[in-house]
């Protein structure tokens, strides 16, 4: 008996030490990640907190939740079109018209609904429908004749500025019903409290179910699970509070768009895909070696043109979001930095030029970059000069970071 209390007690103290040692252990490997240059979205959470300390520092108006509120309205917009570019940025591809195909979008969204007076989802579906076209006509030329995406991209970035310039005509704009729902959508409608906070909870209880299973069948052919049960909970304990904390705020103002709350499914869509399908595992690893690929029976073309196709729907997508929220369809849709802003998301938020890292979640780390360094600049009054220059060099030093962290998982076999 006395054998057996003291087995009881050993086993005990063993369950202590592993928990002990998959918290500790957890925090080791993180820190030795960082230290090889596997960096992850580590450099955009903390660049995003500076800028929020600065600004609110200089006008506490920046993180009061409606301020924080219309932030998420214009980011929506931006958003869906940079979560496209990641998708050809993992390729190691470009696509430079991403902001010609939003106004193009837009354009036709306003001539079909309004100047035909054709039902909205009839505008939406052939807007869509054009954009997966175009993605089609790049990734055709990129696969039959080996056209550069620079340069092929490049060309349909004029070509379509023409085309919605003569879709517009001579008045140059549609203005859009304000009354309708699509307007409202991009203007006002947010969600109710109740739905938000169950949508807060949400995360963290699919990373805990999702975790359990993962270590159920780890454990079903005798595999470890690093870290453990108790960094499993820890994560998506963590995770809840900060989205519950984050949503009570937002509830205090005018609470969370719905327009946003799309961006973000979209992107847990994304997620998804790229990272629990096989189409996920193609992407990374044409964008990583392309030729290994193609040698271990991957489709290459197929992937470019889903690739290409999905970046260009979505840029669609974006156009007919910023329409919504400017209430027209004009000229000025989709010029200006609305095409720059797009890729320097992100970019900004992650994703590598040089193919085969990314994420889903960059595209919306990093147009919210995008957009607070905008909202703060234009809370103090500063002409749209600053937001140029400053955007310009927080890209730069994304693109720095990604170049070193690549030189720094190189240096350690991780590259």
């Amino acid at each position: 008996m006395s054998d057996l209390k003291s087995q009881t007690a050993l086993d005990r103290s063993d369950s202590r030490v592993r928990h002990d040692e998959g918290i500790s252990g957890a925090i080791r490997g993180f820190v030795d990640r960082v230290r090889s240059g596997d960096l992850g979205m580590l450099p955009v959470i903390v660049g995003l907190v500076l800028i929020a300390t600065v600004f609110w520092s200089l006008n506490p108006v920046f993180l009061a939740p409606n301020n924080l509120a219309n932030l998420l309205f214009d980011a929506a917009a931006v958003g869906c079109i940079s979560l496209g570019i990641v998708c050809v940025l993992i390729l190691g591809e470009i696509d430079l018209s991403v902001g010609s195909m939003s106004g193009l979008a837009s354009a036709i969204l306003g001539v079909i609904w309004v100047q035909m007076g054709l039902p909205v989802p009839l505008a939406i579906l052939v807007a869509l429908a054009a954009g997966a076209f175009m993605g089609l006509v790049y990734a055709t030329l990129l696969n039959r004749f080996g056209m550069p995406s620079f340069v092929s991209t490049l060309a349909g970035l004029l070509a379509m500025l023409g085309l919605q310039l003569y879709l517009l005509g001579s008045t140059g704009s549609i203005n859009l019903p304000y009354a309708s729902f699509m307007v409202r959508f991009g203007q006002i409608h947010v969600m109710p409290a109740w739905f938000s906070y169950l949508l807060a909870i949400a995360p963290g209880a699919l990373m805990l179910w999702l975790g359990i299973d993962r270590m159920r069948r780890r454990t079903a052919v005798n595999l470890s699970n690093p870290g453990g049960m108790s960094v499993l909970l820890a994560k998506s304990g963590i995770l809840t509070v900060l989205l519950l904390v984050a949503v009570h705020y937002l509830n205090g103002g005018r609470g969370i768009p719905w327009m946003f709350g799309l961006f973000v499914a979209l992107v847990v869509a994304m997620n998804y895909a790229l990272t629990r399908t096989q189409w996920g595992r193609a992407m990374f690893a044409v964008g990583g070696n392309r030729e290994a690929a193609r040698r271990s029976g991957i489709d290459v073309r197929r992937i470019r043109m889903s690739a290409f196709m999905l970046c260009s729907t979505l840029a669609a997508l974006g156009g007919m979001l910023a329409a919504s929220r400017l209430a027209s369809s004009s000229q000025q849709a989709g010029t200006g930095d609305v095409n720059l802003n797009a890729i320097a998301a992100a970019v900004i938020g992650g994703t590598s030029l040089f193919g085969g890292r990314g994420s889903a979640w960059s595209a919306l780390l990093g147009v919210i970059v995008i957009q607070a360094i905008s909202n703060g600049l234009t809370l103090l009054n500063l002409s749209s000069s600053l937001r140029y220059m400053i955007t310009g060099g927080v890209l730069a030093i994304a693109v720095i970071v990604d170049s070193l962290a690549r030189q720094s998982r190189a240096s350690h076999g991780r590259a």
